[in-house]
This record gives structure tokens, sequence and C-alpha cells, in this order.
């Protein structure tokens, strides 16, 4: 097992990862909205007190502020927590300034600006991932059973070695990759395999074991396991295109494995305990770090998904709530009245709040000093 890396490492890993992403979120939102014509009057990274600043001829004040855990930017006219303006503000404003605030666009520009920041994460995900497939290729395993497990699923189910698995619940299986990916975020769930065998197909049924894996560092994960052990893969160079194909894919199955993920728990399929916050993100992101930056960078685009998933959910307070908000005037023809905005804004805050203090109180039980690992 690898040793923990130091504090200062671990503190180095967090800024260097949460840094970056929180610019690159907020940099959608505010390059989204540069080019719909709406003026930015703040550009934040961190919340709270300003440490330092410096105001562009734009009149955008472009600053760090004291609590590093996220960042925002204001927009003309975009005076409150819901996006509603000051109407006795809106009204003193020249034709020329109000032209420039957030409220006065339509509302296709106002839904692309705020969808815009977690887009910027999924494609700076995207971009890493293909980087990756581009330089180092990829990962070509047929799923086929090369060996198994005494005793394991794939044993007590009948599978032999030279099984090809062509689809799992009826859902084709390109390669072994795509069937560890199908089996894994579902422990203890019983599955329809389509085994092909000696050139005829047949169905079998299985259910996954649940283990639990745990990296260089002890920490430790549960997945569903069929107990297959598949042959040696291959390392095949792709081109650009099929790259970011690729990176598409891989993409889409992260946030497929979030949602499932979100499910289960919501569900009682999965522990709480196995949610994460800003302190167990800090002690991998450092762990990372000290395997190298390859490690860090696809870490890096890793939580960027993470951070465009949470966004979208439809939470008042997050992205995915104003995103909510505009579906709802669009259907309606009309916004959504101002008490109904607040109540909802000020429950999805209290929300938010509350799982953020959750989750840290869980990074702080998982640590070694509370009897964690």
């Amino acid at each position: 097992m690898t040793h923990s890396p130091s504090l200062l490492v671990t503190i180095i890993g967090f800024v260097l990862l949460l840094g970056p992403l929180v610019v690159i979120h907020e940099l959608g939102h505010y390059l989204v909205a540069r080019w719909c014509g709406v003026k930015a009057d703040a550009f934040s990274v961190g919340f709270g007190k300003e440490l330092w600043g410096v105001t562009d001829r734009r009149g955008t004040r472009w600053k760090l502020s004291a609590i590093p855990l996220g960042g925002y930017v204001q927009f003309a006219g975009d005076m409150d927590p819901t996006s509603r303006p000051d109407d006795e503000k809106f009204a003193g404003l020249s034709d020329e300034e109000r032209a420039a605030t957030f409220n006065a666009h339509p509302l296709w520009q106002r839904a692309l600006i705020v969808a815009a920041g977690p887009v910027t994460n999924l494609l700076f995900a995207l971009i890493v991932f293909a980087a990756f497939n581009l330089a180092f290729g990829k990962i070509v395993a047929p799923p086929v059973v090369d060996d198994y497990l005494a005793n394991s699923p794939a044993a007590v189910a009948g599978l032999q070695k030279g099984d090809r698995i062509v689809a799992v619940d009826g859902k084709p299986t390109a390669d072994f990759e795509a069937l560890r990916q199908r089996i894994w975020p579902y422990p203890d769930t019983t599955f329809t395999l389509t085994v092909r065998r000696d050139g005829a197909e047949f169905p079998v049924r299985i259910t996954a074991a649940a283990n639990v894996l745990k990296d260089e560092f002890g920490n430790e994960s549960r997945v569903g396991q069929l107990g297959i052990k598949g042959a040696s893969p291959a390392i095949e160079p792709v081109g650009p295109i099929e790259a970011v194909a690729l990176a598409g894919r891989q993409t889409i199955g992260i946030v497929r494995m979030l949602g499932v993920g979100v499910a289960q728990i919501v569900t009682g399929q999965r522990s709480v305990s196995e949610l994460g916050g800003p302190i167990k993100t800090a002690k991998y992101s450092g762990e990372r770090l000290s395997l190298g930056w390859l490690e860090f960078v696809s870490f890096t685009a890793f939580i960027s998904i993470n951070l465009a998933f949470i966004n979208l959910l439809p939470i008042p307070a997050l992205d995915g709530g104003h995103l909510a908000f505009y579906a709802a005037e669009a259907v309606r023809r009309k916004p959504l009245g101002a008490r109904s905005q607040d109540w909802a804004y000020r429950t999805g805050l209290a929300f938010v709040l509350a799982l953020m203090l959750f989750v840290t109180l869980n990074d702080l039980v998982s640590l070694s000093p509370f009897g964690g690992t």
C-alpha cells in the first residue's frame, strides 16, 4: 500500500484541482454572456470577502475571495439570488445599460448562459480524455471468458472458458470494458447475459457479487463483479476523430455512473457513507498528484464531470434549478411568481447547505483519527 501524501501535497493538489475547475466553469458562463451582449459586473473565484481584485476596461471586477469552495459571475441587472432584477434600480438604468443586463435578454439566451458553466466542465473532460486517447491509444479486449474464479458467480452460473458475452440484459457488449462498466455499478444485482458458445447463443441468469476494492491508498469502493478474467488486452492507436468519439462515450459513461450512484443512495442500495465532500476531494487530489501528473489530470477530468453533474441537478440555487425555472417559464409563457421563486430558492439553498454540512462531517468521520481508514 502506498503511503498517503503529506498535508502540503494534499493542499497543493486541492488548489490545483478546484481553482482551474472553478475558473473553467465560470468562464463558460462569462464567455457565453459576452457573446449574448450581457455585461459582467464581477468574476469571482471563491466566495465572501475580496482578497485581491482588478477591474478591466469593460467594468468587470476580477477577484479572488476568501472562501475557496466555488465561484460566481455577477451579471449586470442580476440583483437577486433567483436572478430577478430589482425593479427600482432596473427602471433607473439608461436604455444602453438596460440592454446589457441579464434579464433584458430573451429566455433562450439566459438559459444558454446558465447551462454554459456545466457544459464547459463536460467539454474540458472530453478534451482531456480525447488527448489521452490520442496519445496512448485505446484498450481493446473482447468480452470473452479467459478464466474465472472458483465459487464465483460466473462459476455458479456455469460459464466456461471461451464463452463470449455478447449482451447484458439485451444491451450489446462490444468489449470487456463495456461489460465491466455494465456490471460494476450494480453489486448484488441479477443480470441476464447473452452468451455465445460453439456458435449458439443462450441466456444465462447471474447475480453479481458485492466486492470491496481498495486502491493504492486503501480507499474502498463497493462494486459488482462476476469473477470473470478477460484475455490480455491490446493497445490500439486511434486517430483524432475516433479519439473524440471515444472520449464522448467515456464522458457519458461517467455521467451515467454518477446518476446510478445517486439513485442507489436515494433508494438505500448504497450507504450514504459513500458520499464525499471537500475534505475527501482534497484527500483524493493529493493522492492522485503524488502518483504523477497524468493521474492527476485524469482525476481532474473526472471531478469536472462531477461538478457539471451536480450543477445540473434541478435544485434551486444550482444552475439546474435556474434551468428548471426557465423551463417552467417557457411552458407557462411567463415567469414563476416572486413568492414561489423565493420559497424554492430558500428551500434549495437550505438543502445544499445541509448536504455540504453532512458530507463534510462524513469526510471527517472517514478519516483515521476518527476511526476511518
